[in-house]
């Protein structure tokens, strides 16, 4: 067996999950990108890791499917004989906003699938190395919104908070086998995805004035996977300007 680390990054060519993954490269891991259909910003993504000199993998499907899962994850395994994931970070996430009352089951079930069932679909397959090697962590990217609730997100806030819910009872399944699970809430955080957001009005409601930004994020997700951090599980840290 080989000495490298491997990082799954769910939902890693944009955002958030790109800075993540960037990150995780510096820190020595090679980084598995899984992205759904943008292929050119995974292949930034992977440009931008290789040229600062780490190493990075595409690897796309659908991380709502279970089966595309299982086959994305088959097929890798195949390809790394005696390899396994040290790190999963389960970061892919949509929004699609709207007061409950207009909401379409559409809009629900996207948002749940997509936030929430991938936890599940990813974990579960991931986790059996893990508990083999005796070693592992896992992040769940949730949010400020699963931790209090935003207007306009009852489906993303549910999703999220339910991805609280499953941090804490994981952690506790876990950990004898030296596995740890965590979560992070970020609050506002200049993404694609708050791009259609009214910056300069939620900045008002945000103690710290400003949103985070994708970096901030990813510096706490590599602190949370160190060596430093293996005696931090079930845990939800808020990185949200002072929101919460």
């Amino acid at each position: 067996m080989g000495t490298e680390k491997y990082a799954l990054v769910t939902g890693g060519s944009r955002g958030i999950g790109r800075a993540i993954a960037e990150r995780l490269a510096r820190d020595g891991y090679i980084v598995v990108i899984n992205y759904l259909s943008n292929t050119q910003a995974a292949e930034e993504t992977l440009q931008h890791i290789e040229a600062a000199g780490g190493k990075a993998e595409l690897l796309p499907y659908d991380v709502s499917d279970a089966e595309a899962t299982r086959s994305a994850l088959q097929s890798w395994e195949e390809k790394h004989k005696d390899a396994h994931f040290d790190v999963l970070v389960n970061n892919a996430g949509i929004r699609r906003d709207n007061l409950l009352v207009f909401m379409d089951d559409k809009e629900w079930h996207d948002v749940m699938t997509t936030n929430l069932d991938s936890f599940y679909h990813q974990t579960h397959y991931v986790l059996q190395g893990m508990l083999r090697a005796r070693h592992g962590r896992i992040v769940n990217i949730s949010s400020i919104s699963g931790v209090s609730g935003l207007a306009g997100q009852v489906n993303y806030s549910a999703a999220k908070a339910a991805l609280i819910g499953a941090t804490k009872a994981l952690s506790k399944e876990v950990a004898a086998r030296k596995v740890t699970v965590n979560a992070v809430a970020p609050g506002f955080i200049a993404t694609d995805m708050t791009a259609d957001l009214d910056e300069a009005a939620l900045k008002k409601t945000i103690p710290m004035g400003r949103f985070g930004t994708a970096e901030e994020v990813a510096a706490l997700v590599s602190f949370l996977v160190s060596e430093e951090a293996a005696y931090i599980t079930g845990q939800v840290i808020n990185i949200a300007g002072g929101i919460g």
